[in-house]
């Protein structure tokens, strides 16, 4: 039994070479940043983020994902308060007097810095990538922002892990002569992205992992099925809707393609966020034919904010997976107001 367990995730890795390749993030409504660059310098401060994903519990080598993202703006002189910034003293961050007062952010640059690790089975993925973005007002209520993300990723293998006999001898003919050791390639990534904001919504197109490269851990030329690392394209979009004057509702979807991940290579997600002034939130989301999470979150003064997910899975998987733990910590540095907390997406 332990060596079906064990081989599960060796083959879901492998159908994932020509299909989804990137991480799913459950909770991407709180740190859009880490799937489009063009967040870069968005808020008002410098904004930490770190975030673990178990998924699948119970499931011997499942997915582990790990991330550590940082990004501030440069240059930007004005405070205003906006959808992601932080309340002024004294005033509801939440009532009608936002949308009255919301003003564009003036241009401006950001920068950032994101570490991603992801280990499935005998694989591990290990990427990092510097951003950049220019925010550009279009009006006096809408910004625009472009940005890249440009770095390295290193895939290894860990052939130890394929003594599935118990002989120690983890040989294997599908990823070289070589034994007993972990085999590293290291290919370049690079990601785009636009990202269009206001008081009430944001419209969000990236992509990531654009460089088609051929990946192959064998050295057995007569071994022709090869794999391929292949771009992701994220398309995001959310509303801010007002439903009084403690409480808001942010529905989002997001639109996911990567070629051969599904029937028709896409998969859409929704999120609810339901969040009371600045304080705490709840909320719930769909994957299509992945599953379904229940998400909670708060925040602590204007430094620190935690949020956290739990998914249940609606494949096969479920009868042996007792679920998805995600857990989201952030940290919010050199905020000029010293209002309560942060009013994150």
């Amino acid at each position: 039994m332990k060596k079906k367990i064990l081989i599960i995730p060796l083959m879901l890795w492998f159908v994932q070479l020509s299909a989804q390749q990137r991480p799913h993030y459950t909770q991407y409504i709180l740190n859009n940043y880490i799937l489009n660059p063009a967040l870069s310098g968005i808020e008002n401060y410098t904004d930490v983020k770190i975030s673990g994903r178990d998924q699948w519990v119970g499931l011997n080598g499942a997915p582990k994902t790990c991330y550590f993202s940082i990004q501030a703006p440069i240059g930007k002189g004005d405070y205003r308060t906006s959808s992601t910034s932080f309340e002024v003293p004294g005033e509801n961050p939440r009532g009608r007097a936002y949308w009255e007062s919301y003003t564009a952010a003036d241009p401006h640059h950001g920068i950032g810095l994101t570490m991603i690790n992801d280990r499935t089975g005998s694989f591990n993925r290990f990427t990092i990538d510097a951003t950049y973005a220019y925010h550009l007002g279009l009006s006096p209520t809408t910004n625009l922002a472009a940005g890249f993300s440009a770095g390295i990723t290193n895939i290894s293998l860990d052939k130890t892990k394929h003594d599935f006999s118990g002989s120690g001898d983890p040989f294997d003919p599908a990823t070289s002569v070589a034994i007993n050791k972990e085999i590293n390639r290291i290919r370049p990534d690079l990601g785009v992205g636009l990202w269009l904001y206001s008081k009430n919504y944001f419209i969000g197109l990236s992509a990531q992992q654009i460089i088609p490269q051929k990946l192959s851990f064998t050295d057995d030329a007569t071994y022709v099925s090869k794999g391929r690392l292949v771009p992701h394209l994220f398309l995001t979009a959310g509303y801010r809707f007002l439903l009084g004057e403690t409480v808001n509702a942010i529905p989002s979807v997001m639109l996911k393609y990567v070629q051969g991940s599904s029937k028709n290579s896409f998969q859409p997600e929704a999120n609810l966020k339901l969040q009371y002034m600045d304080l705490l939130w709840i909320g719930g989301s769909y994957r299509y034919q992945d599953g379904y999470a229940a998400m909670a979150g708060f925040n602590v003064s204007n430094t620190f904010n935690l949020g956290y997910a739990y998914d249940i899975t609606t494949t096969a998987l479920k009868t042996v997976s007792k679920g998805t733990h995600e857990i989201v910590i952030g940290f919010l540095i050199g905020n000029k107001y010293s209002g309560k907390c942060p009013r994150c997406w």
